[in-house]
């Protein structure tokens, strides 16, 4: 169920037995020699409309922008400020809370969101608090990221070892194989340099990590993996929607 898709009488009647919505948020940004440039947004929206379609959820509009501005030294990468990302995310659940929608949950599929994702949330949360409008019920953001849910991880344990690596990992790659099997692609890949820290700006990523990976081996993805990634993934954040929904938490 795509909130795109529907009219607002059909958003209208849903309301009417549920106030929750998922919302996959990735990232337009490279992913190393053989990733595609979308992978962190095509993940989270793959898993979140087949939850959608399996279990009657609305999904809203998947968030392709993220902050990535330390991957800004590659061509293709497009990022948000933290401010402006912000912004976007109390623009966008305020409007549907605005419509009856009290429950967020937010897929997604970029670690560099998490920390802005986070601080979205709390100024979201403060604009209730400091609203005259205390009568009407709180709302609830929740973040969850596909690639760290346990299941996924172990998955990735199993079928990759410590080549998953830390970003365009074969996990990742191997979702958008399996979305996408006309898009896979191929390059010779170059040895690592040694992991030394984190960079901090878009210059310094490209210094420390010269092709867009950081300790993955890309090349041991495949789209049945893609297919086995998703399919865990679909049940695990089924559980955790409806925990959400019933607790909020």
């Amino acid at each position: 169920m795509k909130l795109h898709m529907m009219t607002w009488k059909e958003v209208e009647s849903y309301l009417k037995h549920s106030k929750g919505i998922i919302i996959p948020i990735g990232s337009t940004e490279q992913h190393g020699p053989t990733g595609l440039i979308g992978t962190d947004c095509i993940c989270p929206t793959v898993i979140a409309e087949r939850v959608g379609e399996e279990d009657g959820i609305l999904v809203g509009p998947t968030i392709n922008l993220g902050m990535a501005q330390h991957h800004l030294a590659f061509p293709g990468t497009v990022s948000l400020r933290p401010g402006t990302l912000i912004a976007l995310l109390q623009d966008y659940v305020n409007s549907l809370r605005l419509n009856g929608f009290r429950r967020f949950y937010f897929l997604n599929g970029h670690g560099g969101n998490i920390n802005t994702v986070q601080a979205a949330f709390a100024e979201i949360y403060a604009d209730h608090s400091f609203s005259s409008d205390t009568e009407s019920p709180g709302i609830r953001c929740k973040l969850a990221n596909w690639f760290a849910m346990p299941e996924v991880a172990k998955l990735a344990r199993e079928l990759y070892g410590d080549k998953e690596g830390h970003h365009a990992t074969p996990s990742e790659i191997a979702v958008t194989q399996f979305a996408f099997t006309d898009h896979i692609k191929s390059a010779v890949l170059e040895t690592l340099p040694p992991y030394r820290r984190f960079p901090t700006d878009a210059t310094d990523f490209r210094q420390c990590f010269p092709d867009g990976r950081i300790r993955s081996d890309p090349s041991l993805a495949r789209p049945e993996h893609g297919a086995r990634f998703v399919d865990t993934c679909t049940a695990a954040v089924k559980k955790d929607y409806g925990d959400f929904l019933d607790t909020g938490l």
